[in-house]
């Protein structure tokens, strides 16, 4: 038989006999997030929740003190040194150990919340923002 090689239905290898070096699950190859620089994109979600995270403690100070009475100066001051570290974290997202220091970021302003009630909700907050930000990492590089 002379032209092209005839296909059979169901058969989805290339004609040219090339073997595919994606892995494939369930028959399909796995699906692609479609970024250009996956690691970078979860990189800068994890920058940008920390430091949406500082903004919000060092904003969080003065209505926390007006409406909730009765914070103190150690809790400004960690108040103020987690909105720091925060910020350090977020310019370090390269480094393979700042995701898990992110973690425990959080459950250090949950600990917080001992010295006023509000920085644990805060907490909790950024702590479900976090795991959803875990997530979606997770999802993208797999």
């Amino acid at each position: 038989m002379s032209g092209p090689e005839r296909v059979t239905a169901g058969d989805d290898r290339p004609e040219d006999g090339a073997a595919d070096s994606a892995p494939v699950l369930g028959g399909r190859p796995p699906r692609r997030s479609g970024l250009r620089n996956p690691e970078r994109a979860v990189r800068g979600l994890g920058a940008g929740t920390l430091s949406l995270e500082a903004l919000v403690l060092v904003l969080a100070i003065q209505p926390i003190r007006v409406v909730g009475g009765d914070l103190g100066g150690a809790a400004i001051g960690a108040v103020v040194a987690l909105a720091v570290a925060a910020v350090l974290l977020a310019g370090m997202m390269r480094r393979p150990w700042a995701w898990p220091a992110g973690t425990a970021l959080q459950g250090l302003l949950m600990l917080a919340g001992l010295l006023h009630w509000s920085l644990f909700v805060l907490g909790v907050v950024f702590a479900l923002v976090w795991a959803y930000a875990l997530h979606v990492r997770r999802v993208i590089l797999g």
